[in-house]
């Protein structure tokens, strides 16, 4: 006879950690096992967690695990989980499309804006950047599969934004970013990774950017081990660790 049942019964929000830490664990695992398949480090590899739609609250049990590196599609999401977390030490990048009236609000908060795609934006950056004095890390984001659904520049278009970028003092290339086809279509989703890989390479060889703009931003949930074989530098990925989006 149960003399306790509750003894015997986790309370929720153990149960909810639990699951959390086994997702975390289980992506890192899977990024491990793609490095080593393509005879890459794992440590050349970072995971940056989507974090749309989570609470602070979740965002700082992860960090607790280890997370330490966000990513927001949205302004007004990021802004209180930025203030929520504010003494966690985390880094915090902006990775969905940029409105220019909102550059002010994402500086407050992003390190990093993933999302460059045209040069009104890169005007509204430079300004912003200049107003505060400090030197702002941006990836250019291609739109490699050419669905309409997705954000980014044309890659055709690579070179005038670099042109661009060159004349901001306070705007830094750290790489590019994109997001594969929409498609389980292996051989087409990896030729999105790998145009993106070629763009990189041919900018840097061409000297249109800094020879330490290595970062490709490139993979998410379902198919993180097709962009590290392509040579992703970071994975980002949000319902394989927090759930389906609600």
């Amino acid at each position: 006879m149960l003399r306790n049942v509750d003894a015997f019964i986790a309370p929720a929000s153990h149960v909810v950690l639990y699951m959390l830490s086994a997702s975390y664990h289980h992506i890192l695992q899977r990024m491990h096992d793609a490095c080593v398949t393509s005879g890459r480090d794992p440590q050349s590899v970072r995971l940056l967690l989507a974090t749309k739609t989570v609470s602070p609250a979740v965002l700082r049990d992860v960090h607790a695990l280890g997370a330490h590196l966000f990513g927001e599609n949205r302004v007004q999401e990021a802004l209180p989980k930025y203030e929520a977390l504010r003494d966690a030490n985390a880094e915090w990048h902006f990775i969905g499309h940029l409105q220019t009236n909102k550059v002010k609000d994402a500086l407050s908060f992003a390190t990093c804006v993933q999302s460059v795609d045209r040069p009104s934006l890169i005007t509204a950056l430079q300004q912003e950047a200049a107003k505060r004095n400090i030197v702002l890390d941006v990836m250019v984001e291609v739109n490699t599969s050419g669905e309409g659904s997705k954000a980014g520049c044309d890659p055709h278009d690579v070179d005038s934004i670099l042109a661009a970028l060159s004349l901001t003092p306070n705007l830094y290339v750290t790489g590019f970013m994109t997001i594969g086809a929409n498609t389980e279509d292996e051989p087409t989703v990896r030729a999105c990774f790998a145009l993106l890989r070629s763009i990189r390479d041919t900018a840097i060889a061409g000297g249109r950017v800094p020879a330490t703009a290595v970062e490709l931003s490139m993979g998410m949930s379902g198919d993180l081990e097709w962009a590290i074989a392509e040579g992703s530098t970071m994975v980002r990925v949000g319902s394989a660790v927090f759930g389906d989006r609600m």
